[in-house]
C-alpha cells in the first residue's frame, strides 16, 4: 500500500526580523525593539495572534537597509511584552520551527518578508549515556540566566532539546550555529557540539 506524502507547509509573506543571533524551535530570546517597521511589524502580529520569523544575517546589520539572510530560520511567537522605561519595546519569544525561504521580499520600509516552507520537527530522542556530561555543562549555564530562558521548560534527557539548547548558548560563532541549525539530525548536532565543547575545555574526555 502506498502512503501518501504529507504535502509541505507553505507560509505566504512571513515577516521576518533579521538578527546576528540564532534561535532554534523551542528556545527564547528577548529583544528590545526602536525601529518604526518592526514595531509595526509587531503590532500586526501581536493583534492577528501571528507569529514571524527569525533568521542570521547573513550580510548586512541589524538597523537601517534590509539586509542579506540564511535561508534557514525560525518561526517564533511572541510570549511577552512590554514598553520598557527607556523607550523601547520590550518583547520575548518562543521559537516554534524551522523554515526554508523560498522567496524573499523587501517592502519599502526595509521590512523583509519571504515565502516560507515549514520543515518537518525533530523527534525526541532519548539522550545517549556518553553525552551527559554536556548536560551537566547545560545545567550550569541555565543557572546563570533570568528571563525568559528559566521559563522555559526543561528535557535534558532529549537529544534534540539538549542539543539546541547548547547550539544557543554556548560562545561559538554565529555561522557554527546556523550550521547546527540547518542540521535535522541530533545525533549529529550532539557530535559536533561535543567536539566543540572539549576544544573550548568545558568537558575532558
Amino acid at each position: 500500500m502506498n502512503i501518501p506524502e504529507s504535502k509541505p507547509v507553505i507560509i505566504k509573506a512571513l515577516p521576518l526580523f533579521p538578527l546576528k543571533s540564532v534561535l532554534f524551535p523551542d528556545g527564547a530570546l528577548s529583544l528590545k525593539v526602536f525601529e518604526t517597521r518592526y514595531l509595526d511589524m509587531l503590532s500586526q502580529c501581536e493583534k492577528n495572534g501571528d507569529g514571524f520569523g527569525i533568521c542570521l544575517i547573513s550580510e548586512g546589520n541589524e538597523v537601517g537597509i534590509a539586509p542579506n539572510i540564511f535561508p534557514v530560520g525560525t518561526l517564533v511567537q511572541i510570549t511577552f511584552w512590554e514598553y520598557r522605561k527607556d523607550g523601547l519595546l520590550g518583547i520575548s519569544v518562543k521559537g516554534e520551527q524551522k523554515f526554508k525561504v523560498i522567496k524573499k521580499y523587501v517592502h519599502k520600509n526595509e521590512l523583509v518578508v519571504a515565502d516560507v516552507e515549514l520543515l518537518e520537527r525533530e523527534s525526541e530522542l532519548l539522550l545517549p549515556e556518553q553525552y551527559l556530561s554536556m548536560v551537566v555543562v547545560l545545567k550550569k549555564i541555565f543557572s546563570a540566566l533570568q528571563h525568559p530562558y528559566i521559563t522555559l521548560p526543561k528535557k535534558y534527557d532529549d537529544s534534540c532539546w539538549v542539543g539546541s539548547r547548547l547550539s544557543e548558548l554556548l560562545p561559538i560563532s554565529s555561522l557554527k550555529k546556523q550550521r547546527l541549525l540547518e542540521l535535522s539530525e541530533p545525533m549529529g548536532r550532539l557530535a559536533m557540539l561535543y567536539d566543540e565543547m572539549l576544544n573550548l575545555g568545558m568537558m575532558s574526555e
